[in-house]
């Protein structure tokens, strides 16, 4: 299991690539894994894979998981576009509509978990 990443350094890194127009990559890496952190904290399960490549994925919402090969239900957007959801900067519909987002899936449209409170 992946460590946990602290509470101060979580928001400290969301506020550093909220502030900066190109945030430093770890900067950015750790906020990212902060924010779906607390998205897996808020809706614990295996039936909707969240990704944000390069620096993280999750797995959320309760209902019909998957162990094996690719799973019914993905989200997969890039990670400013991330930062700008979680934390309410932006809309999941505007981030739809722009082609930032790529859902399927019938569990994959998480905008009611979103954003989260960090």
């Amino acid at each position: 299991m992946p460590r946990k990443i602290d509470t101060a350094d979580g928001r400290d890194a969301v506020r550093a690539v909220q502030d900066a127009p190109s945030p430093a990559r770890a900067e950015l890496a750790t906020a990212v894994r902060y924010l779906l952190q607390l998205l897996e904290e808020r809706a614990p399960g295996k039936s909707v894979e969240v990704r944000v490549p390069p620096f993280g994925a999750v797995q959320v919402i309760q209902g019909p998981a998957h162990s094996r090969g690719t799973p019914p239900n993905v989200v997969e957007t890039d990670p400013r576009t991330w930062v700008a959801l979680a934390t309410g900067a932006t809309t999941w519909a505007e981030q739809v509509a722009a082609g930032r987002i790529t859902a399927s899936g019938t569990r994959a449209d998480i905008s009611d978990l979103l954003p989260v409170r960090w």
